[in-house]
């Protein structure tokens, strides 16, 4: 099966919040991106709410839930208190669990999970038996997956900024080639495997024939700049091309 599209809205959350006004709405977006065919909606609320605002979550909660019940979300962030909560009153498909903090641009790195073994254990159980799926971001090493399923994810996400980021086909291949391990290394060890950063519509077709089973990419800041020269409907819909879909 095509790797599913989740289109991330952080940039447009980023866009909108630039001036004070209520456009672009997220919702809107959001709902373009859906009727398109993407299988689902990412946001990455940090606490001073630069992008995604608190209030956005459960408005989008209430897009799917109402009009794509079929579709999921996927929230992600440092799985603080405030965040906790918020995700546990939301309650969405899956949770992304990232260890990044306010002054990070944008995530850049995974989890070091044997530091953080007891504390991810305990917020993954709490997450699970909330109902939602847990995803770990974790750096290309085919170490860090069984380490994953030791404390109970579901999942891993593949930070791809390296791939993204590779300038020369040397680097290229060897960078996908650490996420092709990464992977693997996730499926021997019984886990679902997603992956996101810088990824393109040159680049994503590579790693979807690399890793046939990966299961969901999560897309914003490519997407949504493609989307300023094709629409957000089209843009959608090259992806999913772009992921193996026959469209």
């Amino acid at each position: 099966m095509p790797a599913k599209l989740s289109v991330n809205i952080n940039a447009i959350a980023y866009l909108r919040n630039r001036r004070d006004l209520p456009w672009p709405s997220v919702v809107d977006i959001g709902r373009i991106a859906l009727e398109a065919g993407a299988a689902g909606l990412t946001v990455h609320p940090r606490p001073d709410e630069r992008h995604i605002r608190r209030d956005d979550v459960p408005a989008l909660a209430a897009l799917i839930a109402d009009s794509f019940p079929d579709r999921e979300y996927n929230i992600e962030g440092n799985p603080d208190a405030r965040f906790t909560e918020l995700v546990e009153a939301v309650r969405p498909a899956q949770v992304t669990l990232v260890p990044d903090d306010v002054r990070q641009a944008t995530s850049d790195h995974g989890w070091d999970i044997a530091a953080h073994s007891d504390f991810l254990t305990t917020i993954v159980a709490r997450l699970k038996a909330g109902g939602m799926r847990v995803s770990l971001f974790i750096d290309p090493d085919p170490a860090s997956p069984p380490l994953a399923r030791d404390v109970g994810a579901d999942r891993i996400e593949i930070f791809t900024g390296p791939y993204g980021a590779a300038v020369s086909e040397a680097d290229r291949k060897g960078q996908l080639e650490s996420v092709v391990a990464t992977a693997s290394a996730a499926r021997e060890a019984g886990l679902g495997v997603n992956a996101g950063h810088d990824l393109t519509l040159n680049n994503l077709p590579p790693l979807v024939a690399a890793v046939p089973f990966l299961a969901e990419v999560s897309i914003g800041h490519a997407l949504t700049a493609d989307a300023l020269r094709f629409g957000m409907a089209d843009t959608v819909l090259r992806y999913r091309h772009a992921c193996g879909e026959i469209i």
